[in-house]
């Protein structure tokens, strides 16, 4: 039996590195997993990524085999609307598709609930070295949809909303992996990113994003010119995870501005839209 799921990336409102909560929302690009049953071993590929590390869609396939105790082996496919190492959470969106798809192809697609899901991704993704926080605020916004805020320290979901958005997205050349990140760096600026948690609780969250991407471009490096650009059009803008993507929300006309700027540096954009479904299996 073959099973085929996929699950949005998403961007981010608060980066979880200071403090441990985050915040992000999904959008509608997506990675899609397919896992056959056959063989002997767990062996993952991406698509268009021969010599890419396979290791995190192993372990996601791995969890669900622990997790409903099962044995056999898998043969994982995926593959991505967006680039790996940019920041629009590829890894959680890999993670969840790869998990739903797993629980599909051994026809136990309603054995756990999508929290459950997201947090054996987030286990995986823990286990493959890919994440410092866990990223339960990235995998429960691409599990769930919309709009979630979690405390990363113990994966716990704090709040889900429903946000309507134009999006717009700037995908520099050049790759950032989270676990590389300066952690220290960004600790230093814990008391902004309490004042960012603060106003996503209260749910101005387009400008807990700003003053996000404002704070923790600088802390881990990236350049807060992108953010300059899409202002004052966009109703929101930041660093998306830890870069070196950029994502700006609003309206339509907002929007296409700020794409019009982005456009005009090196590497692409997307013009897309905010998700609230979440991961699918189909």
């Amino acid at each position: 039996m073959d099973g085929r799921a996929r699950a949005p990336a998403a961007g981010t409102v608060l980066n979880a590195l200071a403090t441990g909560y985050g915040s992000a929302f999904a959008i509608e690009e997506y990675v899609t997993a397919e896992v056959a049953l056959e063989g002997e071993t767990v062996h993952g590929e991406i698509a268009g990524h021969p010599e890419a590390d396979t290791t995190l869609i192993e372990a996601a396939a791995l969890a669900v085999l622990d997790e409903l105790g099962e044995t056999g082996g898998l043969r994982i496919r995926t593959e991505s609307d967006v680039p790996m190492a940019g920041g629009l959470k590829s890894s959680s969106a890999a993670a969840n598709a790869t998990v739903l798809a797993t629980l599909a192809a051994l026809g136990q697609a309603d054995a756990m609930d999508r929290e459950a899901a997201a947090r054996l991704g987030v286990q995986a993704a823990r286990e493959a070295g890919v994440t410092v926080t866990g990223a339960f605020d990235d995998a429960s916004a691409s599990m769930l949809g919309g709009l979630t805020i979690t405390d990363n320290t113990d994966d716990r979901l704090l709040e889900r909303d429903t946000v309507d958005w134009d999006v717009g997205v700037w995908i520099p050349p050049e790759q950032a992996f989270s676990a590389e990140a300066d952690v220290d760096r960004c600790q230093r600026i814990a008391p902004v990113a309490d004042v960012v948690r603060d106003l996503a609780e209260g749910g101005q969250y387009a400008t807990a994003m700003t003053i996000n991407g404002l704070a923790f471009a600088p802390a881990l490096q990236q350049p807060t010119e992108p953010m300059i650009e899409a202002l004052p059009e966009a109703a929101g803008v930041s660093l998306s995870g830890t870069g070196p993507s950029y994502v700006a929300v609003g309206d339509e006309s907002a929007i296409e501005t700020v794409l019009d700027r982005w456009e005009q540096r090196d590497g692409r954009t997307i013009r897309t839209r905010t998700q609230s479904t979440g991961a699918t299996i189909e």
